[in-house]
Formats: C-alpha cells, structure tokens, sequence
C-alpha cells in the first residue's frame, strides 16, 4: 500500500507502531542491524508543529481530501500551490508522491529539494524521511554521515523511529563513531516511546554490559517491558533473567 499522506493539521505525537525483533545477543544484533532493510515508507512519529493561519489550513486540509478520495492531479496542483508559499507540510506531502510515483512527472531529484526545504524548516517528519531517503540511496547514491545529521535532528525533536536509528548508527558505526554508551542513550529514549526493538536492544545491552554497567535487574526490566508489548522472544529473556536473578544480580538502577 502507498504511503499514507498525513492530514498536515495533526500533531504527530502518538507513539511508534511497536516492532518485534528477533534478536538473541549483541553479536548476532549487530548483523541482524546490517542486514536489515529500512522501512522507508512506514508512518512515523514526531512533534507538533506551528499552526497555519485558518484559510491556508483550509487549502491543506482541501488538498489532503483530494488525495485520500484519489484525486491525485488535484491534490498535486494543490500541494504544488502551497509549497510555492513554503507550506513545510505540503512540501513533505509532494515529496512523498514523488518518491511513490503519484505525481503526474515523479522526480526523486525534486523530492529530495523538496524534503531538504521542509527539513530545514524544522518540520520532523520531513527530517526522518529525508534521513531514509539519504541512508537508502533513494535519491541517488548513498549518503549515510548525512542522513546521520537528519537522524539526529529528527531525534532530537522527539522523533521515536528517528531514535532507533540513530542509537543503531551509534551502536554499529554506521555514518558515526561508534559509541555505545550514546546508542544505549537514544534506544533508551525510543524505548521509553514505546519502540519495542528499543526495549528489547536496551535490555540486551543491560545483561552483556555492553556500554552500560551489567544489571541483570534492569535487563528483566527491559526484556519485560518488550514482552509485554508482545515481542515473544523478549518474554523468554525475560523469563531467563528471573532464573538468573534467583541466584543474585548486581546493583540496580532507574530504568
């Protein structure tokens, strides 16, 4: 199915859509990582954005029925005339049918211009899709050190995917140095939104003290929380880690 075009008057504050992994240890992860495909067209959280004056929300909410009901030439006139006005969300929503090959004449060249400038305008969606498209090759060649600076933007600003990536980026030295206690730092942070490969990395790293002081505590932690998202290897762990807990653990700490 194409990419939902969100309705650009909606704050993007709901949780990421959880993820079940299945990942048995820090070696085996990191492979697991690189051979992983991005899902480059998932929707995606991020934070709220400044209002639009009331008559020109009026065109963006026209412009996102037209392309719900498949009117898609006049929803692409329609993005196109708000973009000309520097509308960020009808920047993202043109360059989106571009890159699916909605727009009359599709150009990953134009999308990607048209990512930058809603990027730029600190519109977070825009930020992470523009940091897919660049790590993906979608416009070309790959550019992963750049889609890093995109990634952590978006992160920054509270995108839950965005941290993800960025906290993999870190933990495999992808585009970055490797520095695991900054990938602990970021899948802490998509963890506590809701990401359940988060969760389950976090505990991983957690039990093999690999960038974090080992705590068997904070790993059931962990694994649990994943598990009770629905992740069914992280309910095995977590059931080995309450057989190993039994016989003492070291100190522990807030998640």
């Amino acid at each position: 199915m194409p990419f939902p075009i969100p309705a650009p008057s909606e704050t993007q504050t709901s949780p990421a859509k959880p993820r079940a992994p299945a990942r048995p240890g820090p070696a085996a992860l990191a492979l697991a990582l690189l051979l992983t495909p991005l899902l480059l067209l998932a929707p995606v959280p991020a934070v709220a954005k400044p209002g639009l004056a009331p008559a020109l929300q009026a065109e963006v909410d026209r412009a996102v029925a037209a392309y719900d009901r498949g009117d898609r030439v006049a929803a692409e006139g329609a993005f196109e005339s708000l973009a000309a006005r520097g509308v960020p969300a009808a920047e993202f929503d043109l360059a989106l049918m571009h890159l699916q090959g909605q727009a009359a004449r599709p150009d990953a060249a134009r999308a990607q211009r048209l990512l930058q400038r809603a990027a730029s305008a600190g519109f977070v969606l825009a930020q992470l899709r523009l940091a897919q498209g660049l790590e993906g090759g979608e416009f070309g060649r790959r550019q992963i050190a750049q889609a890093q600076q995109w990634y952590a933007r978006a992160a920054a600003a509270g995108s839950v995917d965005a941290q993800e990536a960025l906290g993999t980026a870190y933990y495999l030295g992808r585009g970055l140095p490797r520095d695991l206690p900054q990938a602990a730092h970021w899948y802490r942070a998509a963890a506590l939104g809701g990401d359940v490969g988060a969760m389950y990395l976090l505990a991983s790293m957690y039990e093999h003290g690999d960038g974090l002081a080992a705590d068997l505590r904070l790993a059931s932690y962990w694994y649990l929380q994943a598990a009770q998202a629905g992740d069914v290897l992280a309910a095995a762990k977590a059931r080995e880690m309450a057989e190993r807990l039994r016989g003492g653990s070291p100190a522990t700490a807030r998640p």
